[in-house]
């Protein structure tokens, strides 16, 4: 059985993140694809699964995450075994070396992506963004809502390359090492971007390509939402 995970949504569930776990349920149970999702708060130990979602939350609560995270173990165990993780926003800050918080000091994240978040006296990142989809998969789009900016490492890809809207601050957005995704994209992602969903459960079960699912409105919803950015730049 196909197990997915969403991380804490107790305390990174601010932006509707948790969709992107019941997205990849629901497109693996389309396909006849035995599967489960189960949301693992911050007070039980971490199930084990064959895909974990994290999502975005403020300052403190991500910081708990990150202490609670290193306390359990199972995410950097299972990662390292070949477990596929999407982090988005604070997800991905948690998943990098540090991230910066509001109170002017910096936190330590898990060190799985070699990269660090600073703080920026540019204007916070609110609105729509349309991003170069991952190996070579349609533009992803989604919308961020983040004050930060994301230096990589120069080893350390990028998700894709940002046609319009902030992302990490450098043209990019997000982070991909392995099966390791990382993003600012809410929406949530994945409802909006199924194809990206697609190849995280691919990934997932070592499959090369997935049979298209008939009649799927979600394209139709990546279209409209694509072509509602692209209007706005």
């Amino acid at each position: 059985m196909l197990r997915v995970v969403t991380v804490y949504p107790d305390l990174l569930g601010t932006y509707g993140d948790r969709g992107n776990g019941i997205v990849l349920q629901r497109r693996a149970a389309l396909r006849g694809i035995e599967s489960a999702h189960d949301e693992a708060t911050s007070d039980e130990r971490l199930p084990v699964a064959d895909i974990y979602c994290i999502g975005g939350g403020e300052d403190g609560p991500q910081q708990l995450a990150v202490e609670r995270l290193e306390q359990d173990g199972t995410l950097k165990e299972r990662a390292a075994d070949g477990a596929v993780v999407l982090a988005v926003c604070a997800g991905l800050q948690v998943l990098g070396r540090s991230f910066a918080v509001s109170d002017g000091t910096r936190a330590g994240g898990l060190g799985l992506f070699e990269l660090d978040t600073v703080a920026s006296a540019q204007p916070r990142a609110v609105g729509e963004v349309v991003v170069d989809g991952a190996a070579g998969y349609l533009p992803l789009t989604g919308f961020e809502n983040h004050a930060g900016r994301t230096v990589r490492d120069e080893a350390l890809a990028p998700l894709g390359r940002v046609i319009s809207g902030v992302g990490n601050g450098d043209g990019t957005d997000g982070a991909l090492v392995g099966r390791l995704v990382g993003t600012y994209l809410h929406g949530p992602v994945l409802a909006r971007n199924p194809l990206l969903a697609d190849w995280l459960l691919a990934l997932a079960l070592d499959a090369g390509e997935l049979a298209p699912i008939d009649d799927d409105p979600s394209r139709g919803l990546h279209d409209e939402r694509l072509g509602v950015a692209r209007r706005a730049r």
